[in-house]
């Protein structure tokens, strides 16, 4: 992707969580990129675009002037009701300024629905404690100008390096059996799809709710046991999870706010690139 002229100041607020990083490392070779950090480590202390922040004791407010964001990507984790407050003050300061909210959503909002998958229109429900947080902050944003507001909700994220190949790694490791959903239908995505789809969106200002999600749709238990047969070579024991009786879906499917061929995904290059 080609530099471009206008020099946007992003924050990304979670810039030390695994997919805030991916996130992060995209964009700051084009724009003038700040990020937030929790855990402290060298990398971060000793970059000057990084502030320390604590959700549940720091005021985001402070760092909101310090950088100035004309874009202020979230892809923060913690404490929900430290979030809901973050969030709130974000808003108000991109009322304020103009600037513009990127908000990392999840499949989760959907997840009271499991006879179908989701699209962009469709009404959120969820009967999860994190489906509820993530659909609370959609609301409190679809309340702003449309042009200031960009909902991103993914499915399972995967990557290399990501927390569930580490976690199924440390499992075969210690002999655990592999947990696989035989009854769920989902779909999947890559983190470097995601960072790159975020760059579009950016560079072409685009605003509005966008699932980015993997095109097609796969069985859980087809897709980890795929997955881990073509990564380790070693026999693995799997554990099959029924949570009901008959197959139910969390997707988010792009339908009505699609991006470029070259930036849709599916299951099976999810695999292909994992396998690299």
């Amino acid at each position: 992707m080609k530099k471009i002229e206008k020099k946007y100041r992003i924050l990304v607020l979670g810039a030390s969580g695994y997919l805030g990083n991916a996130i992060y490392k995209e964009l700051c070779m084009y724009f003038n990129t700040y990020g937030t950090y929790f855990s402290p480590k060298k990398e971060f202390e000793n970059n000057k675009h990084f502030f320390h922040y604590n959700v549940e004791e720091d005021d985001i407010y402070d760092i909101l002037e310090a950088t100035k964001p004309d874009i202020i990507v979230s892809a923060l984790r913690g404490d929900f009701h430290a979030q809901t407050i973050a969030h709130a003050h974000v808003a108000e300061y991109a009322l304020e300024h103009g600037s513009k909210i990127i908000f990392l959503s999840s499949a989760n909002a959907f997840d009271a629905y499991s006879k179908y998958p989701s699209y962009e229109t469709d009404k959120t429900l969820s009967h999860s404690i994190y489906g509820h947080f993530k659909i609370k902050i959609e609301n409190m944003l679809m309340r702003m100008p449309k042009r200031q507001v960009a909902i991103l909700r993914m499915p399972m994220v995967f990557g290399t390096n990501c927390p569930r190949i580490q976690e199924i790694k440390q499992l075969i490791s210690e002999k655990e059996a592999v947990e696989i959903f035989p009854n769920l239908i989902m779909n999947v995505t890559l983190d470097k799809k995601v960072t790159q789809q975020i760059h579009y969106i950016i560079n072409r200002n685009k605003y509005g709710i966008f699932h980015l999600g993997s095109t097609d749709l796969v069985h859980h238990d087809e897709f980890i046991q795929e997955l881990v047969a073509s990564l380790f070579p070693t026999k693995v024991a799997f554990k099959n999870v029924y949570t009901t009786n008959d197959d139910r879906y969390l997707a988010v499917l792009p339908k009505y706010n699609t991006l470029p061929k070259h930036l849709q995904i599916t299951s099976q290059k999810v695999l292909e690139e994992l396998q690299k």
